[in-house]
């Protein structure tokens, strides 16, 4: 469980505590804002798992870096359950991962919880509500995952070139796909409430541009279709932010007509974008405020991010895919083939 001890970490580790079946054999903590010389900051575990728990350092390299230094540091275990810190396990969610785990076949990598995000029942949901529901219906999301260690190891872990709490895990699932293991989704079930954010974290989201480009050299352009990822307004901001940007130089050469129209072109691009976010949303007078401002830096924000991308990815080359799961011995095979009931 990676963190950078936020609050919401201890409503984690308390439903853990709680939830009925078998419980873990090991909690592993990865603190990735570690203090001076690596030290932990202190965290609150409760006391029915304070014996199974291990708090380790990450190197404040975000998630994918900090989730290696879990699994790493989790033992000898055949399954290797990923849970974000701001999920909350439901109350037979360890009954649950058990039969979730007992169906998994021997080339099965990771079987996925199905994540619930609850929402208002009272108004329309925010921008930013609408986003974190997105991920109920995300593929492969490490929000709880358990993913196999063997395949983990075939896969070599998570790619650390990913800093952000994005792509990140679709990359491991296409490498894994590519090696010929299989990908399960299970019955347990975990919620995500919706955190605290403020009004630009819908600015700093655009950060993740960069992160699809290091996915097209990763992968090629076909994976969005693998891993289920639509490509989004992209081409749009690039097209608004483009507009703005002739508009300055026609202005700045003199040819007033032409800056006109580029402005034009680009007003009308910022005000169906922040229409778009407006309509769905509880349109109350901080939302409108807040989805016009972030309307006008968001088309911006992503070129930036994706030209940065295209810079800092462009000697990437194509990831390898994972080494394919173990053949069925004998053994397994005849078992596999034996009539129901047979020992």
């Amino acid at each position: 469980m990676p963190t950078v001890g936020r609050p919401q970490l201890r409503a984690c580790l308390e439903a853990l505590a709680g939830t009925r079946g078998p419980g873990p054999c090991r909690v592993v903590v990865v603190h990735d804002r570690p203090g001076p010389g690596g030290s932990v900051p202190p965290l609150e575990i409760p006391a029915a798992l304070r014996p199974l728990t291990v708090v380790v350092p990450g190197a404040a390299r975000g998630p994918a870096a900090a989730r290696n230094a879990g699994w790493c540091a989790a033992g000898d275990v055949p399954w290797i359950v990923f849970l974000d810190d701001d999920v909350v396990p439901g109350p037979d969610w360890g009954a649950e991962l058990a039969r979730d785990l007992a169906a998994a076949g021997p080339a099965t990598a990771a079987v996925a919880a199905r994540i619930e995000v609850p929402l208002p029942a009272d108004r329309r949901p925010t921008d930013w509500e609408r986003c974190t529901a997105g991920l109920a219906t995300a593929r492969w999301i490490t929000a709880d995952m358990a993913v196999r260690t063997g395949a983990l190891e075939a896969a070599g872990g998570f790619d650390e070139r990913f800093p952000r709490a994005f792509r990140e895990d679709a990359d491991l699932a296409l490498r894994l796909l590519a090696g010929g293991w299989s990908l399960a989704e299970g019955a347990r079930r975990t919620r995500h409430p919706v955190r605290p954010a403020d009004r630009w974290v819908s600015v700093r989201t655009q950060a993740g541009n960069a992160d699809d480009v290091l996915m097209d050299r990763l992968h090629g352009r076909g994976w969005r279709a693998r891993a289920g990822a639509p490509l989004g307004r992209r081409p749009g901001h690039l097209a608004v932010t483009a507009a703005a940007c002739a508009s300055a130089a026609c202005a700045l050469l003199g040819r007033g007509r032409a800056a006109a129209w580029w402005a034009g072109a680009w007003l009308v691009g910022t005000a169906e974008f922040a229409s778009a976010r407006i309509a769905p949303g509880p349109r109350t007078r901080g939302e409108v405020l807040t989805m016009a401002v972030t309307s006008l830096l968001i088309p911006p924000a992503a070129t930036w991010h994706w030209v940065r991308g295209l810079a800092a990815h462009r000697r990437v080359r194509a990831t390898a895919p994972a080494a394919p799961p173990p053949a069925p011995s004998a053994a397994g095979r005849e078992s596999a083939a034996a009539p129901a009931g047979a020992q």
